[in-house]
């Protein structure tokens, strides 16, 4: 497609400007061969922090920081601590709904707000919290109240919500106003349950996928973008994937197959069983598309060896500099906005990416397309407002 060419979908951000994302390896997420630990790739503080300090050194908008009950990084406090370290990236923490009572987590979240000033955007994450098993219904009921109770927070004066799981009366909102205006940080949300998709339609701004086939996700966008326009919306589309980029599309593929040699099929069913959505319905999908691909690949550059050691995003785009361009503008053609991409090891395929592909993109932040990021220091309880 043309440059000039509309996405086919309607789409809160038609300008083809997109947000570029890496990945920040707190849940115990990194290796130089898939399913083995070593020590130097263990989820530290020094080691996940040098992957968010280099993705903001190298230009990248915007850094995932995922959430579970492994060894490693808790990623409220880690933003935290890389707010005030990092220049200009934007940190997408993820965040369970329920886990914190909702009025201290849009504290803590405006706190992280106000420190980064303005750099920062929440995923919001459904799934059962450690050690519970909730029907997907009521939990996603219960992320709609996190949600809701959250938007008043950043947006009226007072907390006044009635709901199944939270009640709440607070006459003031004062301690958990934001730095960001127009609605507070931009919410993502992954999932293509029922329950997921009229979640994110209803409520959310940009809608995560993992890797399928072109096909399946274009499916699914014109899906969410009908719900979303049920709900007089318009919402963005992110992808969640791997990259491997080489200089020739031989070494590529010999990277990849280098990254599985060492694999266990046991090993990896392990770690992969390790995570709280290994049996989620998008999982599940990609699980099905690569046992019935060749060698892996479910379309063309589009390889899901990484799905048989990790639950969640199980493919990578693989191939030369032109190649992995070339797809993402494939995808930018569909309406995508943003991306979220790693590689193996964490550290070192940021660098790549950022050294054959990222300078290639007409990057922005969605934050700031969406007019949520002040463009001067805002007015409020915690800047120049008025102290009550």
């Amino acid at each position: 497609m043309s440059e000039s060419t509309s996405p086919p979908i309607e789409i809160r951000t038609p300008d083809r400007k997109v947000e570029v994302a890496w990945f920040s390896a707190l849940c115990s997420d990194d290796y130089e061969f898939l399913g083995v630990p070593d020590g130097k790739y263990r989820s530290s503080y020094e080691h996940c922090g040098s992957i968010v300090k280099a993705a903001d050194r190298l230009g990248y908008q915007n850094i995932l920081l995922p959430s579970g009950f492994v060894v490693g990084q808790e990623p409220l406090p880690f933003a935290s601590a890389m707010a005030a370290q990092t220049e200009n990236i934007n940190q997408l923490i993820a965040v369970r709904m329920g886990e914190i009572h909702p009025p201290m987590l849009a504290r803590h979240l405006a706190t992280i707000d106000h420190i980064a000033k303005g750099r920062l955007t929440v995923n919001i994450i459904s799934s059962d919290l450690p050690g519970e098993k909730v029907e997907s219904e009521a939990r996603y009921n219960r992320a709609r109240e996190v949600i809701e109770i959250l938007k008043q927070c950043w947006t009226k004066e007072e907390i006044d919500f009635d709901g199944e799981y939270y009640k709440l009366k607070i006459p003031w909102t004062d301690p958990v106003k934001p730095y960001q205006q127009n609605g507070g940080p931009l919410l993502y949300f992954g999932g293509i349950s029922p329950g997921a998709k009229k979640l994110c339609a209803e409520h959310c701004d940009v809608f995560l996928m993992w890797p399928e086939t072109e096909e399946r996700l274009g499916e699914t966008m014109s899906e969410m973008s009908d719900l979303a326009a049920g709900f007089g919306r318009k919402i963005d589309f992110g992808l969640r994937i791997h990259v491997i980029v080489r200089e020739t599309e031989e070494e590529a593929r010999a990277a990849a197959s280098r990254l599985v040699s060492k694999l266990d099929a046991d090993k990896g069913e392990e770690i992969k069983n390790r995570s709280q959505d290994s049996k989620s319905a998008g999982v599940m999908r990609q699980d099905e598309l690569r046992a019935q691909s060749t060698d892996d690949y479910i379309e063309d550059h589009v390889w899901s060896g990484v799905g048989r050691a990790r639950s969640g995003c199980g493919s990578a785009i693989v191939g030369d500099p032109d190649q992995v361009y070339n797809k993402i503008q494939r995808y930018i053609d569909m309406g995508m906005r943003a991306f979220i991409l790693s590689g193996y090891p964490h550290l070192e395929e940021c660098e790549l990416f950022a050294k054959y592909v990222l300078p290639r993109l007409d990057t922005t932040k969605l934050n700031i397309v969406q007019d949520r990021f002040p463009a001067e220091t805002p007015e409020t309880p915690l800047t120049f407002g008025e102290r009550k």
